[in-house]
């Protein structure tokens, strides 16, 4: 079953969830996490405490809403929207990411949270 979170930014809070897989497992286990955030087109991104390879959840599609871990980084990535990569509406990570959770809220929010210098992460 997935475990629910909180996303803060800036003045704005989504909720979403983690899903039931061992990188997830282990990002939750690392919860709180407070971090400054880089960003990349519509994506957050910003180094965690977990380090993990490529999973079985392991892709280069990802949809807007998505939370990824981005092995080479140690990172998490949050999709909003299109990133540097991206044809279309839909994001394109840098490299494959592992899919570790869904914002359940509406991710175009983030929009407005450009420029944050925090995020936090915590279990709800």
């Amino acid at each position: 079953m997935p475990t629910k979170i909180t996303i803060a930014i800036k003045d704005i809070v989504v909720q979403a969830e983690l899903s039931d897989t061992r990188c997830a497992e282990a990002i939750l286990n690392a919860l709180p996490i407070e971090a400054r955030p880089n960003e990349w087109g519509d994506e957050f991104y910003f180094t965690i405490p977990v380090e993990f390879d490529l999973d079985e959840t392991a892709t280069s599609e990802v949809k807007i809403g998505d939370i990824g871990y981005w092995p080479p980084g140690r990172a998490l990535a949050i999709f909003f929207g299109p990133t540097p990569l991206s044809s279309g509406s839909e994001p394109v990570p840098a490299s494959k990411v592992n899919i570790v959770g869904r914002i359940t809220d509406d991710p175009g929010v983030l929009k407005k949270a450009r420029g944050a210098k925090e995020i936090k992460i915590k279990q709800t």
